[in-house]
């Protein structure tokens, strides 16, 4: 007998109806993207910022590396509170947090006090810089692992992918917002203002605001509500993104499963170690995201000028340069959102490490066979790194996030995503502190080539192990997960629901 007789097949669901409810649903989405665009605007704005930044306060590069570096070591553990405190206390909520997060970081960092003279290092002033970069690392964490569940839950199953896409493009963006604005302010008043890195950092506290007062007025995920026994409010918040008939076939599907779970008492971590399956699918998930980051992309978005000048560009050029990076990436995200419930995720994982891989394989050998000082070196390495960006931004990040977003069971979806993210984090991590080191050392070439190889097993875990999730709904994924029959289902079969 099959476990999925009392899960409403896709397509016994009413279908999506046009009505009000769309604009609604578009309004939460661009709301609480406001997350994503903070998370992308943190992690970019160092890329111009620590020049200045280093001069005014006297760092060492070290010193450098553990300020840049303390946002992500920090956002691995606001990953794995962010989940759990979701999971207990609400998305909504947690969101509102993570905004007043945002915020004191961001004025922490700004009103860090220099040293007696410019270009003297100060203990207490370096002290609250890095106390200010690890509350946004909390938050950037925080919303890396709320948000993209916030949008998964709240989003009907058709249009999951570009909805919960909708977060990653916005982190984009925020990186591109963050280049651009560096740039702006650096050309205009760089050399007459001091402290300019103050102004790159100030500009943060503006979405950090929107999203607190966007968030008050946002209603909490119904399926987080269910979750909580609060049935009539989950089916109030549904109703006002749903017809009313697909809202209420909708949620007796979600509170079916949620008695299911109760019925099992245990939840959470407990039933994560249970549970064969659930501590499988976290393994798998902790894979996706750390293969996610080992492709490199983030030493791109962090140290993209560095890379430039190493293949022999001025820093002048490389700071404009870098833009290309942040357009192209916005770019990728565009197309991907295109893409996202059109092909199965796991057919989009493949296609993306298999160019980013071959990417890295050209950028390492055009670092071996184009002597430095030859005129191509810097423009061909450019155009190489701009590809790898774009085959990410289309095929993976996008794609990584809503997988990650949907794939985990509803009494641990917070922990799940926290769990995997963080590995992620971590990873990046590690990759933040030694590019730099890594480039400096033993070269593009080199590097690259490590990349590549990582990419090559990268690409066999995904083809092995990785499970489809397209075209189905969270509840009756939550159960093939649950229960193993995810990986029975053979990909060709996956978008039409087991009888």
């Amino acid at each position: 007998m099959s476990k999925h007789h009392h899960v409403t097949s896709p397509a016994e669901l009413p279908p999506l109806k046009p009505g009000p409810h769309d604009k609604r649903l578009g309004l939460i989405s661009l709301v609480a993207c406001f997350g994503g665009l903070l998370f992308g605007y943190d992690t970019g704005v160092a890329n111009g910022a620590e020049g200045p930044m280093a001069e005014e306060l006297g760092l060492s590069l070290i010193q450098i590396g553990i300020v840049i570096s303390s946002l992500v070591f920090a956002a691995a553990v606001g990953a794995l509170l962010g989940g759990q405190i979701s999971d207990a206390w609400g998305r909504r909520k947690s969101i509102l947090l993570l905004a007043v997060l945002f915020f004191c970081g961001t004025m922490l960092v700004v009103f860090s006090p220099g040293g007696a003279e410019h270009g003297t290092f100060s203990p207490v002033g370096f002290s609250v810089l890095v106390a200010g970069r690890i509350m946004l690392g909390l938050a950037v964490g925080g919303a890396s692992t709320v948000v993209p569940v916030y949008l998964a839950e709240l989003a009907p199953y058709e249009i999951r992918g570009s909805i919960t896409g909708r977060n990653e493009l916005a982190i984009v963006s925020g990186q591109l917002a963050a280049f651009v604005v560096n740039a702006i302010i650096a050309s205009t008043l760089g050399g007459t203002v001091d402290g300019i890195w103050r102004i790159m950092f100030a500009v943060c506290s503006l979405p950090a605001l929107a999203l607190f007062f966007g968030m008050l007025r946002m209603p909490e995920s119904p399926r987080w509500l269910v979750e909580k026994r609060r049935y009539a409010d989950a089916l109030k918040v549904l109703k006002t993104v749903r017809s009313a008939d697909r809202a209420l076939a909708e949620i007796n599907d979600v509170e079916r499963i949620a008695d299911e779970e109760r019925g099992n008492k245990v939840t959470g971590l407990r039933a994560l170690l249970a549970n064969k399956w659930l501590i499988r699918i976290v393994l798998v998930g902790i894979g996706v995201a750390m293969a996610q980051q080992l492709t490199g992309i983030n030493s791109i978005m962090y140290y993209g000028t560095r890379v430039l000048e190493e293949s022999g560009m001025s820093a002048q050029q490389a700071v404009l340069a870098n833009i290309a990076f942040g357009v192209v990436a916005v770019v990728g995200g565009v197309i991907a959102l295109h893409n996202m419930d059109r092909i199965d995720r796991r057919k989009t994982f493949t296609i993306g490490l298999s160019l980013t891989t071959t990417c890295h394989i050209l950028i390492a050998l055009a670092g071996m066979f184009l002597p430095v000082g030859n005129l191509w070196r810097p423009i061909i390495i450019m155009v190489l790194v701009v590809a790898f960006v774009l085959s990410m931004q289309t095929f993976l990040n996008v794609a990584v996030w809503v997988w990650l977003a949907e794939i985990f069971p509803l009494h641990m979806r917070g922990l799940g995503i926290g769990i995997a993210v963080f590995f992620g984090w971590g990873t990046n991590g590690v990759l933040t502190l030694l590019f730099p080191s890594l480039v400096s050392g033993i070269g593009i070439t080199s590097s690259f080539f490590i990349f590549a190889g990582i990419g090559v097993l990268a690409l066999i875990f995904v083809v092995t192990q990785v499970p489809e999730t397209r075209g189905r709904s969270l509840e009756a994924l939550e159960e093939d997960v649950s229960t193993g029959a995810i990986y029975a289902v053979r990909p060709a079969e996956s978008v039409s629901e087991p009888s």
